[in-house]
C-alpha cells in the first residue's frame, strides 16, 4: 500500500507539500499540485483517515440515529441530510434503530468510538437511559429532530405536529364533517399525543369533541391503516372523514376503502400527514400536511456543522411550520 512518502518521491516534492495539496492547507503551485495529483492517481494512494483524525482531532464524519430509514418520511429527511453532508465534505454514518433501546445504545456507543464530529438524532421517542447517554456525550455537538420535547444540551428542531394536526382537523370541519376518526400511531408516543391534541383543538373550536371510539391505534405503517379502515367500515354507521397520522397509513386506508367498494372522497374523506412523495401519486392524490423533509435534513446538518466548527455556539431550538396541502381525497359529506 502506497504511503505519503511514496507519493512525495514520485511527484518530486516534499512530504509537507503533498500534505498541503491533499488537505488544502496552503497554496501550492499549479505545477506541483498537478504532479502530486498524478502521483496519487498512479499509486492509488488513500490517506490514512484514522491517523489524520488523531492528528487534527476531527474525522469529517457525522453520525445519524434514525428510527427507520425505510419509512418514507425519514428516508426523505435522510436524503436531504446526506446530500448536504456531501457538499460540505462530510461523510454520514447511518444507523437504523427501529426504536429499539438495545440498538440505540449499541449504535450510539459505536459512533462515539468512531469519533464522529457530530451526532444527528431523528427518533420519535428517546428512552430516559438513551437521553442520559446522549447527555454524557454533550461535548460532541448534537441536533435532535422529531423528538417532541425540549433539550438543554443539543439543538432541537421542532416540527410542530400539534399545529399540523390542527390544520388537518380544521380543514375537515370546514368541509362539513362533524365526526372525525383518527388512525393514530402508537399511543405511547409523545408525537402521537401531540397530534391528538391538535385534532381536539380544531374540534373544540367548532364546539365538537373527539370520541374515544374514534381513536384507532396504528403504528405509522401502511398495513395498520388498511386494518383500521376495515374495522371502521364494519361499523353500522360509517365515518365520513378519517385523519391518518401519516401518509402510509392514509394510503393503506384508501386501499381498504376501495377494495370494500367505497369511493374516496365521495363516500369517505381521508387526510394524511407528512406529504411524502407517494402522497401525490396515490389514487386519489392525497390531501395531507406537509413538512419540508429534505430541507429539514439540510437544516439539521447546517446546524450541526456550525456547532462542529464553533462549539461555543449557544444551544437553541428551531421551529418548522407545517402547511396544509389540498389535493383530491376530501369532499363535503353526502346527506344521509
Amino acid at each position: 500500500m502506497a504511503t505519503i512518502k511514496d507519493v512525495a518521491a514520485r511527484a518530486g516534492v516534499s512530504i509537507s507539500t503533498v500534505s498541503h495539496v491533499l488537505n488544502h492547507t496552503r497554496r501550492v503551485s499549479e505545477d506541483a499540485t498537478r504532479h502530486v495529483l498524478e502521483a496519487v492517481a498512479a499509486l492509488n494512494y488513500a490517506p490514512n483517515s484514522v491517523a489524520r483524525s488523531l492528528k487534527v482531532n476531527h474525522t469529517r464524519t457525522i453520525g445519524l440515529l434514525v428510527t427507520a430509514s425505510a419509512n418514507p418520511f425519514f428516508a426523505e429527511v435522510v436524503k436531504g441530510a446526506e446530500d448536504y453532508c456531501f457538499t460540505q465534505g462530510y461523510s454520514l454514518i447511518l444507523c437504523n434503530t427501529e426504536n429499539q433501546l438495545e440498538r440505540q445504545r449499541h449504535y450510539l456507543r459505536m459512533l462515539m468510538e468512531k469519533r464522529v464530529d457530530g451526532l444527528l438524532v431523528i427518533c420519535t421517542d428517546i428512552d430516559a437511559e438513551i437521553q442520559a447517554l446522549l447527555r454524557s456525550y454533550q461535548n460532541v455537538p448534537q441536533v435532535v429532530m422529531d423528538w417532541g420535547g425540549q433539550c438543554d444540551f443539543a439543538n432541537v428542531i421542532n416540527d410542530n405536529v400539534r399545529i399540523g394536526a390542527y390544520l388537518a382537523g380544521q380543514y375537515l370541519v370546514s368541509q362539513g364533517h362533524r365526526e372525525l376518526v383518527c388512525i393514530t400511531g402508537q399511543l405511547s408516543k409523545q408525537t402521537t399525543q401531540q397530534r391528538l391534541d391538535g385534532v381536539r383543538d380544531a374540534l373544540a373550536e367548532a364546539g365538537l369533541t373527539l370520541a374515544e371510539e374514534n381513536i384507532l391505534e396504528g403504528d405509522y405503517e401502511m398495513q395498520s391503516g388498511f386494518d383500521a379502515m376495515q374495522q371502521l367500515l364494519a361499523r353500522p354507521e360509517k365515518p365520513t372523514a378519517v385523519f391518518a397520522f401519516d401518509d402510509p397509513m392514509a394510503i393503506g386506508a384508501i386501499c381498504a376503502a376501495t377494495q370494500a367498494g367505497f369511493r374516496v372522497p365521495e363516500d369517505i374523506s381521508i387526510v394524511g400527514y407528512d406529504d411524502v412523495e407517494m402522497a401525490r401519486f396515490s389514487s386519489p392524490p392525497l390531501t395531507t400536511i406537509r413538512h419540508p423533509k429534505a430541507e429539514l435534513g439540510q437544516l439539521a446538518v447546517e446546524l450541526l456543522v456550525s456547532r462542529v466548527r464553533n462549539k461555543e455556539l449557544t444551544v437553541e431550538a428551531l421551529n418548522v411550520q407545517p402547511e396544509l396541502v389540498i389535493r383530491n381525497s376530501v369532499a363535503p359529506p353526502r346527506p344521509r
